[in-house]
């Protein structure tokens, strides 16, 4: 049975994924050995590429308002949610929320690290884009602009068509593997 170029492509990232998850306790355990706690880099690391390894997997795939699957699309928060679940990281449906988990990055490039989610906005409105980093000024989004899922550099021309770069979340720790993405609590004390 023959498999379409994008199945193939999907399907390579998901296998380096695994791979790379299946791999993580050796190598937590060799570098156990060294330094106590350069697992926790290493695993946080390996989480990161698999992040990135998944958002370009899904390049190409068309544009869906409400889209939340690479079979009939996405939209910008439909494909943040769909990788990191891919992970087991989850975070809210919709931009806006997304914007507001993990914890807050100054909106410097030099301290983004690939995974972190970026939030996008109009001028003098709140957030309603948001894009995965996937590190040297790139980030990977759904455009509606451009009808699909593509790479963007963050230091683009200006374009009344683009919003701005509001801010950063990071949603993965930097020296370790603890999940910083989670909802923000409910005001009413609820979940």
């Amino acid at each position: 049975m023959r498999h379409s170029p994008r199945t193939s492509t999907r399907r390579a990232a998901v296998a380096l994924c695994t791979i790379g998850l299946l791999c993580a306790p050796v190598t937590l355990a060799r570098a156990q050995d060294a330094k106590p706690f350069a697992a926790f880099s290493n695993s946080a690391m390996s989480l990161r590429d698999s992040i990135v390894a998944m958002a370009r997997a899904q390049i190409g795939t068309r544009y869906r308002r409400g889209g939340v699957s690479p079979t009939k699309g996405f939209d910008c928060s439909g494909l943040v949610q769909y990788v990191l679940k891919a992970l087991n990281l989850d975070v809210p449906r919709t931009a806006r929320q997304q914007a507001k988990v993990g914890l807050a990055i100054a909106r410097d490039t030099s301290r983004l690290l690939p995974g972190d989610l970026l939030t996008f906005a109009k001028p003098k409105k709140g957030v309603s884009h948001v894009a995965i980093y996937i590190g040297d000024g790139k980030y990977i989004h759904a455009s509606s602009v451009a009808g699909k899922v593509i790479e963007s550099s963050i230091d683009r021309p200006f374009s009344p068509l683009i919003k701005i770069w509001r801010g950063a979340r990071r949603v993965l720790d930097i020296d370790d593997s603890t999940v910083l993405a989670a909802a923000p609590p409910n005001k009413t004390g609820g979940k």
